[in-house]
């Protein structure tokens, strides 16, 4: 026999009722993945730049390991949920743009994308802006679920890329500082994996509010 179909739950919401499809589980799962598949490229792209000797394979696999995490941000920068759509334009915009800057880097840069970067600061002022939008995640989940590795990469991102840029951080400390960022990037991903759905997909009337205010008035 078949089974009878399990209700579905109905959620109480700021501005009224709502329910969770499987879309929106599905996009949560993708937003969870991009993620992971971000913070082990960056983890595994760190160890190597900090263990391994320089030569030509490792600083084109660096290159390679960035495209895999600037990709990933992609698919979790498209599934997040945000409540206020131009800040989530704004971080999509963001990475459009560090990617644009990253391609004409390694393209026209003097050596590989992770190569010139580290020798010629003043990219950052391009390829930043990936990291920016990367922040801006960090700062999101801080916000809403108050995650204490993301409270401290919060700050953290932006004081190493601009240390960076400006040359006010000295090897060392540049070096303590993105293997803290890939230690706390991984660990809130894997956390994150293990959190349940439902969270993540946010209240959907606040998002159905914000989208009926958006659409024309059709009063005459």
């Amino acid at each position: 026999m078949n089974q009878p179909a399990q209700p579905t739950a109905v959620y109480e919401g700021q501005f009224g009722e709502y329910t969770i499809t499987p879309g929106d589980r599905r996009g949560v799962v993708l937003y969870r993945t991009g993620l992971v598949v971000a913070a082990l490229a960056f983890a595994v792209g760190t160890g190597l730049g900090l263990v391994l000797p320089t030569n030509q394979t490792v600083v084109y696999g660096l290159s390679g390991l960035y495209t895999l995490f600037w990709l990933s941000l992609g698919l979790s920068l498209a599934t997040i949920h945000i409540y206020l759509i131009p800040l989530h334009r704004l971080l999509q915009g963001f990475w459009l743009v560090g990617g644009l800057a990253s391609l004409a880097v390694a393209h026209y840069g003097e050596g590989p994308l992770v190569e010139t970067v580290v020798t010629s600061p003043q990219t950052l002022l391009g390829v930043g802006f990936t990291f920016a939008a990367l922040t801006g995640i960090f700062f999101k989940e801080a916000f809403c679920f108050d995650r204490l590795e993301t409270k401290l990469l919060t700050p953290m991102v932006p004081l190493l890329l601009l240390g960076h840029l400006f040359n006010l951080l000295p090897p060392t400390a540049e070096q303590v500082l993105v293997s803290l960022w890939a230690i706390l990037f991984l660990v809130f991903a894997l956390r994150k994996a293990f959190q349940p759905l439902v969270p993540d997909i946010g209240d959907k009337s606040v998002f159905e509010y914000l989208k009926r205010g958006q659409q024309p008035s059709s009063a005459a």
